[in-house]
């Protein structure tokens, strides 16, 4: 969910590292190479997917009862906590505003109505953070978090929730990027984006890339890629973990979908 072009050799190398040890583990001719077939559910029911990343939101919707959670990665960026992570809620560097209540009737970038950290979390921000009286705002699809930052720093957008990984990978690697953009505050935490098995795999298997994820994530040989990435450990919590996501949107359900 992570891959963009500057860090494309390193997901390349921590894949070949996971197969290895996914097959070391005892999964049976793990894929050599990583498929870059973009995401979404088309993707991630698949009846030959054997391992992949997703986002919260689906897969408390969508994907329930038809994935399996394998692990969360705890990644090293300012918002994340262990397996937590947060949004980032940005504004030009330049814009007079100093509180979230500042933003009541702008405009914001969503990157996809699907998305946890760019649309469901706002709106959770909203029921929490929007203050005495109605909040209101007016929203476009971006199609990508990128997109939405290029939106707000470009003006088409006063404000944009992003992911906390998704901006410390593209301020490491693409600080270009995130120029003229500045972070406002944070949405509340949440299970971050959970590492799945897939229809073909089965029980075996899922324990075996359990125990390969454990071992990949503390392999030296793999220091490098998991630097890159970002990865700092490897999280194994309970499926019913992620119900936190269903419970506050259930106990904020008077703010609606922004799209």
């Amino acid at each position: 969910m992570y891959d963009i072009t500057e860090t494309a050799a390193a997901t390349d190398a921590w894949w070949a590292g996971l197969a290895r040890h996914f097959a070391v583990a005892g999964v049976a001719d793990p894929p050599a190479l990583l498929a870059r077939p973009g995401q979404g559910e088309d993707f991630w029911l698949r009846p030959d997917l054997l391992f992949s990343q997703t986002c919260g939101y689906p897969f408390i919707t969508s994907l329930t009862g038809k994935v399996t959670l394998l692990a969360t990665p705890g990644y090293d960026a300012p918002g994340c906590e262990g397996p937590d992570y947060c949004s980032l809620l940005i504004v030009r560097a330049d814009a007079p505003w100093e509180r979230f209540r500042d933003l009541d009737g702008r405009c914001c970038a969503v990157n996809s109505a699907d998305s946890w950290s760019g649309h469901h979390a706002l709106r959770i921000l909203i029921a929490r953070e929007g203050g005495q009286g109605p909040f209101s705002c007016t929203a476009f699809a971006s199609g990508g978090h990128a997109a939405s930052i290029a939106a707000v720093a470009g003006g088409q957008a006063d404000f944009a929730a992003i992911d906390c990984v998704t901006y410390a990978t593209l301020s490491r690697h693409r600080p270009s990027a995130v120029a003229g953009i500045r972070v406002l505050c944070h949405t509340p935490a949440m299970p971050g984006l959970p590492l799945i098995a897939g229809q073909a795999a089965s029980a075996a298997d899922i324990e075996a890339m359990r125990q390969g994820l454990a071992a990949a994530a503390v392999d030296p040989e793999l220091a490098d890629a998991r630097a890159v990435l970002g990865i700092a450990e490897m999280h194994f919590p309970h499926a019913g973990d992620y119900n936190r996501l269903a419970v506050a949107l259930a106990e904020h359900s008077e703010i609606g979908a922004l799209l």
